[in-house]
């Protein structure tokens, strides 16, 4: 018998071996977050040993998910440290609940919890996290895995509670919101596929939510991605929805960033007269957006970006000396959050020094954005723009010292 016998019983009711429940929860896991868990049978029999005594939260869930029964009623304990430091004791209690074929994971509350704007503010306040740690350190998987849970502990808490319409219509918002920003770190780390699971999520939240902003932020993120998939057609077609919704009619702020996606999907489509029209018509849009209140996650959208989008478009163009003079309005301008964001531009900056034949300069430049790096950064986006700056100096056929150097160097960064 082993130390944990809740879960052993329940194993055994369900006659699921431990390698079944470690397969089932890894694909649990890939439904929650766009990437297949490393559970093996080893975490299984720590589990029923009792080593492991509270799995982590994504893994506890699925776990929940797999048994229908909560982590509790499974025999395992929370951490006295984590007991105390929890205000919401309920909360803790999870189980399975039939929703739609029984597939739906639901935190429960208590019976007829009322949910309201205390737990918006909660939730939102965890948004606002996982924003900052995406401007600092880009696409990282815990980024990406923190916004997929999140999204899914509003949905389970709208299952289990009473709510307003206005509250609901409020949390379906934010669980789009929630949803879209696991859709970008993934952009970030340059996986257009799991960024594609999750926005297909975050329409349908949209919908619900029936606002037009927040369908908005879907659609620009869908922009996005259709260009990681070389599919410019559809990042165009993308870029005309952004357009057509209420929010643009109401702000030339939205307008503004979706003729530059525009823009940018005509440029790669190689239509430079069309490209110029939506990027003149992007910073005239954006020459008449007033400061107001907007929703965080288009912080990120000021005149420091309109330079980097505008400079980018220009280098897509093949004018890449007027790129680099944009490209050095953005480092000027920058918001100094916005790290990630510093050094994916810098590595644009390189990479048009090198176009230029700015061998040594490019170097310089590029190293300056590997040291701005911040630890653990998972941005995949600048590291494949550094192994951009090395061909282009390979290709040149420099023998330069500054310039070996550099690329032996840079072979140990992306």
């Amino acid at each position: 018998m082993y130390a944990n016998a809740a879960l052993q019983q329940r194993m055994k009711h369900l006659d699921i071996s431990q390698a079944e429940l470690a397969k089932l929860i890894n694909s649990e896991v890939e439904e929650l977050t766009g990437t297949m868990g490393h559970v093996t049978d080893a975490d299984v029999r720590r589990w029923l040993r009792g080593d492991t005594k509270w799995p982590q939260e994504r893994i506890r869930l699925c776990i929940e998910k797999v048994l229908q029964a909560s982590a509790t009623d499974l025999g395992f304990v929370m951490r006295g440290k984590q007991r105390s430091a929890s205000p919401e004791g309920d909360v803790r209690r999870r189980r399975f609940v039939s929703a739609t074929g029984g597939t739906a994971l639901a935190v429960v509350a208590p019976t007829g919890r009322r949910l309201g704007l205390s737990d918006i503010d909660r939730f939102h306040q965890e948004y606002i996290r996982i924003l900052e740690d995406d401007w600092r350190i880009g696409g990282l998987d815990g980024v990406e895995t923190h916004a997929a849970e999140l999204a899914l502990r509003i949905q389970s808490a709208l299952s289990s509670g009473t709510t307003s319409s206005g509250v609901r219509k409020r949390l379906h918002r934010l669980a789009s919101d929630v949803t879209s920003s696991a859709a970008f770190a993934a952009i970030d780390a340059k996986s257009h596929r799991r960024a594609r699971t999750h926005l297909e999520k975050a329409v349908t939240f949209a919908g619900l939510s029936g606002d037009s902003e927040t369908q908005y932020h879907v659609w620009n993120h869908l922009a996005m991605t259709a260009c990681q998939r070389e599919d410019f057609s559809e990042g165009v077609a993308a870029a005309e929805v952004m357009k057509s919704l209420t929010i643009s009619r109401r702000d030339p702020l939205y307008v503004s960033l979706g003729h530059m996606r525009n823009a940018r999907s005509l440029a790669k489509m190689n239509q430079p007269s069309s490209t110029i029209r939506a990027l003149v018509a992007a910073e005239k849009s954006f020459s008449r957006a007033e400061a107001g209140e907007r929703p965080e996650w288009i912080a990120f959208y000021d005149q420091s970006e309109v330079y980097g989008l505008g400079a980018s478009i220009w280098f897509t163009l093949g004018q890449y000396d007027r790129a680099e003079a944009l490209f050095h309005q953005t480092l000027g301008s920058i918001q100094p959050t916005m790290i990630r964001n510093r050094a994916l531009y810098t590595t644009h900056l390189a990479l048009s020094q090198a176009c230029q034949g700015e061998l040594e300069l490019a170097c310089s430049t590029s190293l300056k954005a590997y040291e701005m790096f911040p630890s653990g950064s998972g941005s995949k986006r600048t590291t494949d723009m550094l192994g951009k700056v090395r061909r282009v100096l390979q290709s040149s056929g420099s023998k330069s010292p500054e310039v070996t150097e550099w690329v032996e160097r840079s072979h140990q960064w992306t």
